[in-house]
């Protein structure tokens, strides 16, 4: 299947609205039937670029940056914990005025709109999930560095270590990497890890990571079969944090799921490899929803 040339430009709206509270920045373009994007750790809708182009040709885009991230406020009042932040996709659908969408998550994003999914399958018209630890949990190492961030901001006893950490220049270091693959640029990265510089963002992550779990969710895993709505996993099989089994095992969970393997496609797949995933995602889209 052809895919138009990628370096095509969207002019998308950006319009503020406030859920539980907090404000949060949306940014929208295109016609057709809503499709809600949400972006992975610790990225903004700005991650979406290379693939809204096409995909605004038959939906209404709505990309927001997710509570904390990107534009949006952060705020050390919101409860961050997974079942509330499941429920704000809901909240923020009533806020946009709208019913049912095609929900479309990478990493943190697909964490979240998996749950939604199995919560609220009344809608969700399709579902991708792209490299996220879904039903499952980060491999190897990555479970003890998130662990051990997740430990100390939530301990009243070490909270101070967690404060002591380079966390900005931790996460350039380890994200040098898509800078080096093409996911992208130099100004992107700083986009995207910036503010862990400023004392308002260092004060928000340390509030972020306080309420985020590791342990995987068993939940997601018995939920995930009871999907009805056509449903994608879209995955990079080389990605070090979330590896390929996780979207081979929610593939067999969900009836009819359908799964695009990227041969060598690091975990920043959409960014990385976005003619791939315009391709599945243009097939989830031409199949029709009950």
């Amino acid at each position: 299947m052809a895919v138009a040339p990628l370096e095509a430009k969207i002019e998308l709206e950006r319009r503020d609205l406030v859920v539980d509270g907090i404000r949060v920045a949306v940014f929208e373009g295109g016609t057709g039937e809503p499709c809600l994007l949400l972006h992975g750790y610790p990225e903004s809708h700005r991650c979406w670029r290379r693939v809204v182009p096409e995909l605004s040709k038959s939906r209404r885009v709505f990309a927001p940056d997710w509570f904390g991230w990107g534009a949006s406020e952060r705020s050390l009042a919101v409860n961050l914990d997974y079942d509330s932040e499941v429920e704000r996709i809901g909240k923020l659908l009533d806020e946009l005025g709208l019913g049912r969408v095609d929900l479309v998550g990478h990493d943190y994003g697909g964490f979240l709109s998996l749950g939604f999914a199995i919560r609220h399958p009344e809608r969700v018209r399709r579902l991708a999930v792209l490299n996220s630890r879904a039903q499952r949990t980060f491999s190897g190492i990555s479970y003890f560095q998130f662990g051990t961030l997740s430990f100390l901001a939530g301990s009243p006893l070490f909270g101070w270590l967690f404060d002591l950490l380079p966390h900005h220049a931790i996460h350039a270091s380890k994200m040098r990497r898509y800078v080096a693959n093409g996911a992208f640029s130099t100004d992107e990265l700083d986009g995207y890890i910036g503010w862990l510089k400023e004392r308002e963002g260092k004060r928000w992550f340390h509030h972020y990571w306080s309420f985020y779990r590791v342990d995987p969710r068993p939940e997601l895993a018995v939920g995930a079969g009871r999907l009805a709505m056509p449903t994608a996993l879209i995955w990079g099989d080389r990605d070090p944090y979330l590896p390929f089994e996780i979207a081979e095992e929610l593939a067999a969970s969900i009836p009819g799921a359908r799964l695009t393997r990227i041969a060598g496609g690091d975990h920043y797949i959409v960014e990385e490899r976005p003619a791939e995933v315009v391709v599945a995602l243009q097939e989830l889209l031409g199949r029709p929803a009950p």
